[in-house]
């Protein structure tokens, strides 16, 4: 399963040490500047409530506006309110030229230039947000919560593994292992402390705001802005933008915060973990270089924030002194995130282990069916002990019946199935077709094998193809679909041979067992002549039913085989 569980990869490949050794080194290496995004705090004056300010105007201020009103026609308070927004639209033109013409209400070239910069600097998180917090989220969750929480992660990774449950308690079965487990993540979930939860909401939160930013419709935010005629300069009326400018207003004064160096280090090493087995891959150069990034983008976000009055010119056109930036909510299921990441990995560890528990356990049945030879298992498939094997579904079944077609079928069984082929006057043709048919499939289960494992060697169709898909710089998306395009084609093949040979089995046992009922019932006998066979070979009877009995028991492996692989 290559699968989304990328943290997976840094469980196994990286101890917890070394991923904080990593992070230290890269953290000695770079530098990050810790300057809030959103530096003027003047930008969002409190909301200009006309009532209350006019009335704690000094008097002469109140008979100053009642005689403007008288003159223009309109109440002291409209009066008041105008003159307050005309200063606003001065204040702004004269502080930030080249923005904003309150008079006409229109964005000028310079914030349509500064707006490309924003647009870049968002763009660059993109990727690493959208593989970590969108598409990746409980793993990246559980990536972070493994540096900042420490302890946890360590109580996480040691106390919920299957066999140390099931050691502790040997006679319980799978269901209470398994709800032990998850006692065990609420347990160990409920230690964690305030300082830690506030650490990893402040990380979320933060990746959250930055996601949404770089998610922001840039494209069409520009296709608004038109060129002036014989300029070739873009220019706006906020009316045409206000849908867009009070979201992205409320975006960056909710990313105030700039993303700390362990988050982004953290981000970064998360996104690059999938190239770490390339040839040449150096992760510590290349985290070195996307913070340096980091640190230009954030820088712009941060110009953008300082040289744009984003509140101020929603004011100003919207003439709506009480607008103010709110803060956009996110980051807050970060717990509920990473616990489910947990619950998910815990059952998964489960499923895994006591499917490979169940293995060993049928591979000591096989042994009394295989006489005590040693199970073996197709070469260069998931197992075990190869578990960078190509992983197909119902190739453990295949490799079992091969090792019962070279190891009993042939020595013991076949003997008695060529008799009943050559001497056998079945009572009715469609049993002799039935028993043709069946020893035919029985026969070739040993060429159809050696055809698949060819097929899936290293030097096989299904092999090469598989490890050629693997080893492919592509997208991890495209990568998981040439692999599974593999499989698929691997499995078509597995469940032909096991659906034609059970097949078989089954019609062997129930004429096995037909042959068996002569002696107590003659009108059910498949066979005419089961006294001749018998006189030929003295050991036909026991012969029968020796082949019947291994007949069934294959049949029930198979179904536990079966039940195994379905987490049954």
């Amino acid at each position: 399963m290559a699968e989304k569980w990328n943290f997976a990869w840094l469980v196994s490949t990286l101890t917890l040490e070394e991923r904080q050794e990593l992070l230290r080194k890269i953290n000695a290496s770079s530098k990050l500047s810790s300057e809030p995004l959103y530096v003027e705090a003047d930008k969002n004056p409190p909301a200009f409530i006309i009532d209350t300010v006019y009335a704690v105007l000094p008097w002469y201020k109140r008979v100053l506006y009642f005689l403007m009103g008288i003159l223009k026609h309109r109440p002291p308070k409209t009066v008041l309110f105008e003159s307050e927004i005309t200063a606003l639209g001065k204040k702004i033109e004269k502080k930030y030229p080249g923005l904003y013409d309150y008079k006409t209400a229109y964005l000028l070239p310079a914030f349509y230039q500064h707006f490309i910069k924003l647009r870049d600097a968002a763009a660059f998180f993109f990727t690493a947000l959208d593989a970590s917090v969108s598409k990746d989220r409980e793993a990246f969750y559980a990536f972070l919560g493994s540096v900042e929480m420490t302890n946890i992660y360590r109580r996480l990774l040691t106390e919920t593994k299957p066999e140390i449950i099931m050691r502790n308690n040997p006679d319980g079965g799978e269901r209470e292992w398994r709800q032990t487990a998850l006692r065990l993540l609420e347990d160990i979930t409920a230690g964690v402390s305030k300082d830690q939860r506030s650490a990893m909401y402040s990380s979320a939160r933060c990746l959250f705001c930055l996601k949404e930013l770089s998610s922001f419709p840039f494209d069409r935010f520009m296709k608004i802005f038109t060129k002036g005629p014989g300029t070739g300069r873009y220019s706006c009326p906020v009316s045409s933008l206000m849908d867009l400018l009070v979201p992205l207003n409320n975006i960056l004064w909710s990313l105030q915060k700039v993303p700390g160096k362990l988050l982004l280090e953290s981000l970064f090493v998360f996104l690059l973990q999938k190239r770490a087995g390339e040839p040449g891959f150096n992760i510590d150069s290349e985290i070195n270089k996307l913070l340096i990034r980091a640190e230009e983008s954030l820088t712009a976000i941060r110009e953008f924030n300082r040289l744009i009055p984003l509140t101020w010119i929603l004011r100003c056109s919207s003439k709506d002194m009480t607008l103010l930036p709110r803060e956009i909510s996110g980051g807050e299921d970060w717990f509920v995130v990473f616990k489910e990441y947990w619950k998910k990995l815990i059952e998964r560890q489960f499923q895994d282990y006591l499917k490979e528990y169940r293995q060993k356990e049928l591979i000591r049945s096989f042994n009394e069916i295989l006489k005590g030879e040693d199970f073996i298992p197709i070469e260069n498939t998931r197992t075990v002990s190869n578990p960078e094997g190509i992983p197909v579904r119902g190739v453990f079944a295949v490799s079992f019946l091969h090792a019962f077609y070279r190891i009993v079928l042939i020595p013991d069984i076949y003997k008695v199935l060529y008799l009943l082929l050559i001497g056998g006057d079945f009572r009715r043709d469609e049993e002799r077709m039935e028993f043709s048919s069946a020893y035919n499939t029985l026969m070739a289960l040993d060429e159809e094998t050696k055809t698949f494992e060819l097929k899936v060697s290293l030097t096989g169709e299904y092999g090469r193809n598989y490890l050629q898909a693997k080893n492919d710089i592509v997208s991890l998306a495209v990568k998981q679909r040439r692999m599974q395009e593999v499989i698929n084609k691997a499995e078509e093949d597995v469940g032909k041979i096991l659906e034609q040979t059970g097949g078989a089995l089954v019609s062997m046992a129930n004429i096995m067992s037909s042959i068996l009922v002569k002696n107590r019932n003659a009108r059910l006998d498949t066979l005419h002549n089961t006294e001749s066979l018998s006189l030929r070979d003295s050991k036909f009877t026991s012969d029968v039913q020796i082949a019947a009995d291994y007949f069934r028991a294959v049949l029930s492996l198979l179904k536990e085989i079966e039940a195994m692989e379905s987490g049954r």
